[in-house]
């Protein structure tokens, strides 16, 4: 059974679209996009990552 209440799934893109974190959100406290500031291991540096859409 799937959990109840306001929590979403997210996914956080880099700025060039190579690497992914999937996290979660209070969708009723954030109603906008979440940006957060990650470490990208590709890179080796931290990047602002925005919320992207989930696929399915």
């Amino acid at each position: 059974m799937a959990k109840k209440g306001p929590r979403a799934k997210i996914k956080l893109v880099s700025p060039d679209g190579d690497d992914v974190y999937y996290s979660e959100k209070n969708s009723r406290n954030t109603t906008e996009k979440l940006k957060l500031k990650k470490y990208n291991k590709k890179k080796k540096k931290h990047e602002i990552y925005t919320e992207g859409k989930m696929s399915k």
